[in-house]
């Protein structure tokens, strides 16, 4: 019998074999017999056939009669990459109440259950929903509402963007976002000369792609209260002859945020719609907001709760003391679709605009060594409050002092408490001798774009020793035993399948550099994939409802065009997302 008790069909043609057999067996006793034996020797065989007759019969008709049981959603005839712990593959599996409750072949499946909405997929790859494990989606949605400067290939190209843009609007704040000298011609900062000559009674505020460098006109100047004797710690207001820039570097960025004009609330809540459109059409079904105020999470909670938000999000807690003094007191806030249980905090900038902290100077710019944003004896601080609580602390951390500063703090604060879980958001130059410290149960989450966009600029900044140690993933993988993958989007573009081609061909999308960067620390296809679903998800520490198919895991998946597993590598950028589940549900 099966593990639900009854008889399947090869045991019923087993039976009817069975009594064939019987009666073989005993034609040979009749001969000799007398016939008074003979008589009751008949009975015994006719009553033994009786008997496994009715049995038989009773056997048939319990089978005709069993009802397949009910589900919400059956798929069949797929290519079901699992990503469980032995990464098997499945044909099938269905669906109640959004969760996984069977995977099998399409024949088990179809045989056991049936479900109104049925799913042929024609052979088609199927991976679990993807978890993008640190980017910005409230940022992404507040992007959606002010310039787009991605893409832009001089400062000119910024400009124009600037004019059409305000010529649309009219906005009292100009303000956007995207800006990469790094990808113009003329390799460096810009300056605030054209647009205080275009817009001399309006500020703007143009962010930098990496969310570390602001360029601001006089007017934005002025009413942030900047002038050539300002101090700001963390950062840097560039001058030139002694004279302001525009360009602003971390912490004086602050100054003009608190002059900028708050958002709407309606505003709020259409970027936040806009961000989940977006990345539901790229079979994102999480995504770790790396750095949320409070004020945004609740709003983010409100729209869960009213079935207006589906996106299942880890929000990380903004590092700024109302924030803190609310959550750590409040403790871990988990539903379906959010999770508050972590702080990110900023260790030092970015290494574009060379304000990630450095031991030993840029080599691209002398006696320049970046700057910690957070100051050492505040992320030992930090570490040691947030190690009192049940939160995660999660670090960005981008040049080697940076990450050497975070990593020690860690272990010292970690000392007695297991699984944590501490995350170095980036870890992208690391020092040869200090890769052990991610021994020590601490998790690098990493965008493997970023190294395909830094790598025509990055060995200029370190200098050749140094870059054997940036994004260095395959090398953080073998000391951590896991790795979480994301995007850092917007500072790169959404697409996950941009982070599979990044982290296992090491190229950008003209196939530079010929036979990949640094080959050693990429990563295979199967470590790829975990880390985007398994692995991420255990960063979260959500590995027992999510980011695989199983039974009983939230029944989140991805319906790829292409064999993301065995496609050629230069056709993984190209893949699409055909159809995207949250829980069951078509939600692209």
């Amino acid at each position: 019998m099966d593990k639900e008790g009854w008889f399947s069909f090869a045991e019923a043609g087993s039976l009817i074999r069975e009594l064939g057999n019987s009666a073989l067996r005993k034609k040979g006793e009749l001969v000799n017999m007398g016939s008074f034996t003979f008589l009751i020797f008949m009975i015994q065989i006719l009553t033994e056939i009786m008997k496994k007759t009715l049995l038989l019969l009773l056997v048939l008709l319990t089978i005709s009669c069993t009802e397949k049981q009910k589900a919400d959603l059956i798929v069949t005839n797929a290519n079901v990459y699992t990503v469980n712990d032995s990464f098997d593959t499945a044909q099938a599996f269905a669906v109640k109440n959004g969760k996984f409750i069977a995977v099998g072949t399409t024949d088990e499946i179809s045989s056991i259950y049936e479900a109104k909405e049925q799913i042929d997929a024609q052979g088609k790859t199927i991976t679990p929903g993807l978890i993008d494990a640190h980017c910005h989606f409230y940022g992404l949605g507040m992007n959606q509402q002010v310039v787009d400067l991605v893409g832009t290939k001089s400062f000119d190209e910024v400009v124009a963007k600037v004019e059409a843009f305000q010529k649309e609007r009219n906005a009292s704040f100009i303000r956007g976002r995207g800006w990469d000298q790094n990808d113009w011609e003329i390799k460096e900062f810009p300056t605030k000369t054209r647009l205080d000559e275009l817009f001399p009674n309006t500020p703007v505020a143009i962010e930098r792609v990496d969310g570390h460098a602001y360029l601001v006109n006089q007017k934005a100047l002025d009413l942030a209260g900047i002038d050539e004797n300002t101090q700001v710690d963390g950062g840097e207001i560039v001058k030139v002859d002694g004279k302001i820039t525009g360009i602003l570097v971390d912490n004086p960025m602050g100054l003009v945020d608190a002059v900028m004009p708050k958002p709407t609330k309606e505003t709020q809540i259409q970027a936040l719609k806009d961000a989940q459109e977006i990345c539901f059409s790229y079979g994102l079904t999480t995504v770790n907001d790396a750095g949320l105020s409070r004020e945004v999470i609740e709003l983010i909670q409100e729209l869960q709760d009213k079935g207006e938000l589906d996106m299942r999000m880890y929000a990380m807690v903004s590092n700024y003391p109302e924030n803190l003094d609310h959550f750590l007191s409040k403790g871990i806030i988990k539903t379906d679709h959010l999770n508050v249980r972590s702080v990110k905090v900023y260790g030092d900038g970015a290494l574009g605009s060379r304000g990630a902290a450095l031991k030993e100077p840029y080599s691209d710019k002398e006696n320049h060594f970046g700057a910690m944003v957070t100051p050492v004896d505040g992320i030992n601080a930090l570490a040691k409050r947030i190690a009192a609580t049940d939160y995660q602390m999660n670090t960005h951390a981008i040049g080697d002092s940076a990450n050497v500063v975070v990593l020690k703090a860690y272990i010292e604060a970690l000392q007695g408490k297991k699984d944590r879980r501490w995350k170095v958001e980036h870890a992208q130059v690391v020092s040869q001798n200090d890769f052990d410290y991610f021994e020590y149960g601490i998790i690098p989450s990493v965008q493997p774009t970023h190294a395909t966009s830094d790598m025509y600029w990055a060995e200029d900044r370190v200098g050749e020793h140094r870059i054997k140690g940036a994004y260095a993933f395959k090398k953080l993988l073998d000391k951590a035993g896991t790795i979480a993958l994301g995007t850092d989007f917007p500072v790169e573009q959404v697409s996950p399948f941009l982070t599979f081609y990044a982290s296992v061909a090491r190229k950008d999308l003209e196939n530079y550099p010929d036979g990949g960067f640094q080959m050693e620390d990429a990563l295979s296809r199967e470590e790829t994939l975990k880390g985007m679903t398994i692995w991420a998800a255990y960063s979260n520490f959500e590995e027992n409802e999510k980011g695989s198919i199983e039974m009983g895991k939230f029944a989140d998946f991805v319906i790829l065009d292409k064999n993301i597993m065995e496609v050629e590598a230069s056709e993984i950028p190209n893949i699409k997302a055909e159809q995207t589940y949250l829980g069951g549900k078509k939600v692209y």
